[in-house]
This record gives C-alpha cells, sequence and structure tokens, in this order.
C-alpha cells in the first residue's frame, strides 16, 4: 500500500450530475477542485437511471401516440433489439471517457477510487489497487454520493438474485414472465417498458392502495387503469411472505400472504432508494442534513447535495442543490457576501417538478392538494378533463387526460399542479414558473395559451377557477 497526499480547495466525493455541478461552478469560482469517483464519471443517471429507462419508454410512448390517429399503424412488433442498441449507445455504451474528459477539462483533478472523510477538510481516497491518497480541502468538502436501492427484508430475496433499477435499464434479454415489487417512479416505469418490450405476463405488487403515492390520487388510478387495459396485471395491498429461485438458477417464486405463488423468470425489485452513506466516515446512517446553502449544520467545510441530503431524489434537483452549493462555496472562499437569492435553495420547499414517463405521463409541481391541507394553506383546487380541450381532439381519437391545480386562497397564488394525459411533460415548466415564482392568479389570466394546443387547459383551469 501506497500513500500520496495533495491540498486542493475544494474536494468533491462523488461523479454524478449533482458532484459535476459542483465542481464547474467551483471552478467556474476561481477554486481549485479535486472530484473522486469509484464507479463511472456522470453517475446513476447517465447510466442506469434517466437516460436508459427512457431511452426503453420512447417506443413505447410512440407506439401509443401512433394507435390514437387515424390512418396509422404500426407495421409489427417493436424491433427490441434496435431499441436496445439506441439505449446502449444513448448510455455511451457504459464508457465514460467523455465524461471524465469533461471534469479534467474544467479543470479539475479526477480521481479514481473510494472516497471517504478521515478528518475535518481531510478526504481518504482507496483506488482499487490499495493506494490510498489524502486529499486536503483548504475550503469545502462536498459529498454527493447519491443513493443505493432499498432491499426490502423478505426471506430469500437475496438468494433469489433480484434485479434492480440497474438490472432493468441493462436489460440484454428481455424475460417473458416479470414480476414488479413496487409501486413508484421506476416499479411502474420499468414495468411498462419491459412489458412493452416482450415481458408479456408483467406483475406489479404494490404493497399500499395505489401507485405513484406522491401524487394526486387520481394519477395512479389513471396509471393502473392505462396499465392494466395493456394487459399488465397490477395487484394492491400484496405482501410478498417468501421468494425462492430454483438452485440452477431458473424460474423465480414470489409467495404472497394469502397463499398465493407466482412464477416468473426474473423479478424486479423497486421499493424506493435511500441515501449513499455507507462508509463516508459520517456518523448515523440517514441523510446528511443541510440548511439552505447545503452546508452540513454545525461544520464551516463540509457541504452535501444530492440524493444523499434526502431532501429530493431527482436528478435535476440535485443539479440545482449543486449550483447553489458550488457558488456559495466560492462566495465564502473568497469573502464575499452569501446571502444572495442565488445562494439558497428555495425551490425544494415550493414542491420539485417531476417528470414519471409512463402512458400516460404523469408530471407535477409543488404541494398536492393533501399536502397543502396539512400544512395548513387554505385551499381551492380545480380539475379539468384535458380531453376536452380543442388541442388535444387533434392528437387522435382516444385522448385521455386531466388536470388540477391547487390554490392558495388567502395569497391567489398556485401552490401545485398536476397533469396526466399523453406528452404532458412539455407542459410542466410552464407550471414550475407559475408555482415558484408565485405569479399572482389574476397575472396568469394574462399568459395566454396559443390554440389550438393543449396548453390551453390554463385557460379552462383558470375560467372553471372563477377568472
Amino acid at each position: 500500500m501506497t500513500m500520496q497526499s495533495t491540498d486542493v480547495d475544494v474536494v468533491v466525493i462523488g461523479a454524478g450530475p449533482a458532484g459535476e455541478n459542483v465542481a464547474g461552478r467551483v471552478v467556474r469560482g476561481g477554486l481549485s477542485c479535486a472530484v473522486v469517483e469509484d464507479h463511472l464519471t456522470g453517475g446513476e443517471c447517465s447510466y442506469y437511471a434517466c437516460i436508459p429507462s427512457k431511452s426503453l419508454l420512447r417506443p413505447m410512448e410512440l407506439a401509443a401516440e401512433v394507435s390514437r390517429v387515424p390512418g396509422l399503424a404500426l407495421d409489427g412488433p417493436i424491433d427490441v433489439a434496435a431499441v436496445l442498441n439506441s439505449r446502449d449507445k444513448a448510455v455511451g455504451y457504459l464508457d465514460d471517457s467523455g465524461q471524465a474528459e469533461w471534469v479534467t477539462k474544467l479543470p479539475a483533478t479526477l480521481l479514481r477510487g473510494r472516497g471517504r472523510l478521515a478528518g475535518e477538510r481531510l478526504v481518504e481516497v482507496k483506488d482499487k489497487d490499495g493506494t490510498i491518497t489524502t486529499l486536503r480541502a483548504r475550503h469545502a468538502v462536498v459529498l454527493a454520493t447519491g443513493s443505493v436501492p432499498v432491499v426490502p427484508p423478505i426471506p430469500g430475496l437475496a438468494e433469489a438474485r433480484p434485479w434492480f433499477s440497474r438490472d432493468a435499464t441493462s436489460v440484454r434479454e428481455v424475460p417473458a414472465r416479470l414480476v414488479v415489487l413496487g409501486g413508484g417512479v421506476v416499479a411502474c416505469e420499468m414495468a411498462q417498458a419491459l412489458h412493452a418490450l416482450g415481458a408479456a405476463e408483467t406483475t406489479l405488487l404494490v404493497r399500499g392502495g395505489g401507485l405513484l403515492g406522491r401524487t394526486e390520487p387520481f394519477a395512479g388510478r389513471m396509471l393502473a387503469d392505462s396499465m392494466r387495459e395493456a394487459g399488465i396485471d397490477v395487484r394492491f395491498g400484496v405482501k410478498v411472505t417468501r421468494i425462492e429461485r430454483a438452485a440452477d438458477g431458473g424460474p423465480v417464486t414470489v409467495h404472497l400472504e394469502d397463499g398465493e405463488s407466482i412464477e416468473a423468470d426474473e423479478l424486479l425489485v423497486a421499493t424506493g432508494r435511500r441515501p449513499a452513506v455507507d462508509d463516508l466516515g459520517l456518523d448515523g446512517e440517514g441523510p446528511v442534513q443541510v440548511d439552505d446553502s447545503m452546508r452540513v449544520p454545525g461544520s464551516d467545510w463540509l457541504y452535501a447535495v444530492g440524493d444523499v441530503n434526502g431532501r429530493n431524489l431527482l436528478t435535476h434537483m440535485g443539479k440545482y442543490q449543486a449550483r447553489v452549493c458550488g457558488d456559495v462555496i466560492a462566495a465564502r472562499a473568497h469573502g464575499r457576501p452569501d446571502d444572495a437569492t442565488g445562494l439558497r435553495d428555495l425551490a425544494d420547499g415550493k414542491g420539485a417538478p417531476q417528470v414519471v414517463f409512463t402512458d400516460p405521463q404523469v408530471c407535477s409541481v409543488g404541494r398536492t392538494e393533501q399536502a397543502a391541507r396539512a400544512d395548513g394553506f387554505d385551499v381551492r383546487v380545480v380539475e379539468y378533463d384535458m380531453g376536452r380541450v380543442a388541442g388535444a381532439s387533434l392528437l387522435g381519437d382516444g385522448y385521455t387526460g386531466r388536470a388540477k391545480i391547487v390554490v392558495d386562497e388567502e395569497r391567489k397564488v398556485l401552490l401545485g399542479v398536476t397533469f396526466v394525459g399523453p406528452a404532458v411533460a412539455e407542459m410542466l415548466h410552464a407550471a414550475t414558473v407559475a408555482v415558484t415564482a408565485e405569479v399572482p392568479l389574476d397575472m396568469l389570466w394574462h399568459a395566454v395559451p396559443s390554440f389550438p394546443t393543449v396548453s390551453e387547459v390554463w385557460l379552462r383551469l383558470l375560467e372553471e377557477y372563477g377568472l
């Protein structure tokens, strides 16, 4: 074992989207930076999550679009090999050389290895050869290690060698029979994607009473209806008691509390994620608590961004937090004021935007009606059938969608917006601006939507409200 040491202004542990953005901002702010990564530069999103999952979902989305338009028809089944090849291209064939080059050209130092805190402003990096490099940070250490899957304590699960999200998005051969545990984003997206690609017998087992539990209830109901119509077996209130897989690596059997057993070729466990804090040199197991500048309370040098702080397990929010964090570190290092609006995380508290790329798409920003009432707001809600908008009627037969706004009656601003329907993701940013900027409803009335677009639902919602 050999030892090396070096000094640098900022050390970032984790080279995913959040870590990369911190590095970019501190370098732009005139500081030197070292980035530590023990797997692929670019992180989970680039190789195993957002990018590959959307590549796998895109054919299903287009097939649904075509099926709604009279005069068009698919000539045959989806070319699975072509889809998987497109996915491979989208993730750079799991080659991170381009991402690594981006980091080094910032310029920042990229160290390959496992990083952990070894004291105040100290990070030890152990590479695959056992060499340990000690980094001394003059100003800050930033934790950007992301999250890992939650593994439920089900007897036989580990021995059954289940799939997790990485396995599903990296699939080489689509199983004919698939069981998915979970009712969140990963479970829903991958159940639909793999079913469309050939998992003819797909069963979704949900412990709770609905899908996408953090969204408005109608979103989960509409998605469940769509899944069932496509042939996915969606079951609620299910408890798995035991899992078995044949010794020869054959089928997996999922035993349920009611005595039923389901046999499948693969089992995908998608029951949530937890902050990746193992072996980081921290006390405790939960998310790393931070203030709105992303600094750990009680410390003047330790920061945490992205999934590891538990504020919001979404790539775009991790990148947002990283921009705040990098800029505030640079300001503090140079003795500049650190209390500007741009140097604080304001978006997470208002409710982050999120898109679920299922069919139908589910997108939302801000608080749900239930959350707003629980937070003590005087709430009024308006819902509207998006199929009644002229622009929707032009997108084909059977367009089904729904929109909902949650209004703070005291201030007359939007607290939350939800859209469910085909291709509604591109409508979300307008809602994000309205919620985050707290645009008064009487000003939104003057933001005239183009005709004939689905965005005209904004006009209908405001009319239903009474403007």
